[in-house]
């Protein structure tokens, strides 16, 4: 029951613009902002516009709560201490994990969507990782954060393809040059659709797909809310463990071997 409520309040605020909890927490902070209207106003005598500001009082100074900000923070690193020569992202988040390596870094952005911004430190192209992109062996460093989940599922205004993943990881391996890293994050848990939202993927069905584009995983961690960011020993055991929770964010690092 509880958990189905989570899932309507969800639906009812980020798709409807319809949030209880937040207009709940306005009303009830809107008399303190009328006492501090008038306090501040009987001691200033300049030119004073307002606009209220009602629902900072109940947050921290920034979340540190979700998925995303740890999964950006931890591969950011990784990339920073990896120095490679070219790196390349698919579809993660501009202004969270792109942003982040464009501090310190040059680096390349594949999306669906377009980005009309101009970024320093920011290449983009508007691409669809589900076709071929003719360019193989095109960087050392890749990273798809968060994104390879949403394929296929016609969310971005990407053509729907119950398989647009697997054309992906295809995809992804061949722009890897022999001996490149692929950082790669995706839903882990038992294995369904949430549409048209996102996939969420067994492990082991992630290893089996890399495993034909030959690539091999390095490391690999998880973030779960209860638990954090935990780095565990990439076992077929461990992840199927993992394949038979309901549902956690998967961190995999993977090498690409060479052609033989």
């Amino acid at each position: 029951m509880k958990n189905n409520l989570k899932k309507i309040y969800r639906v009812l605020s980020s798709q409807f613009g319809i949030d209880p909890r937040r207009m709940l927490n306005s009303i009830c902070s809107f008399p303190r902002f009328l006492r501090d209207y008038y306090r501040f106003k009987s001691n200033y005598t300049g030119a004073l516009e307002i606009r209220p500001c009602l629902l900072d009082w109940f947050e921290e100074s920034g979340s540190t709560e979700d998925d995303y900000f740890w999964q950006d923070l931890y591969v950011a690193r990784k990339i920073f201490a990896a120095a490679p020569d070219k790196h390349v992202d698919i579809g993660s988040r501009v202004d969270g994990f792109v942003a982040h390596v464009a501090s310190f870094r040059e680096i390349e952005v594949f999306d669906i969507r377009p980005i009309t911004a101009k970024v320093p430190g920011v290449t983009f192209r508007q691409v669809d990782l589900m076709n071929p992109v003719n360019l193989s062996n095109y960087c050392d460093s890749l990273s798809c954060l968060h994104a390879l989940e949403h394929f296929g599922l016609g969310r971005y205004g990407d053509p729907i393809d119950p398989k647009g993943y697997e054309s992906g990881i295809h995809n992804m391996a061949q722009i890897l040059r022999d001996g490149g890293v692929l950082y790669l994050s995706v839903p882990i848990g038992s294995e369904r659709v949430v549409f048209n939202a996102h996939h969420v993927f067994d492990p082991l069905t992630i290893l089996k797909i890399v495993g034909e584009n030959r690539l091999v995983l390095r490391e690999f961690t998880f973030f779960s809310e209860e638990r954090g960011l935990i780095e565990l020993e990439p076992t077929r055991e461990n992840l199927a463990m993992l394949g038979k929770k309901h549902y956690n964010l998967g961190i995999f690092t993977f090498l690409k071997g060479k052609s033989r």
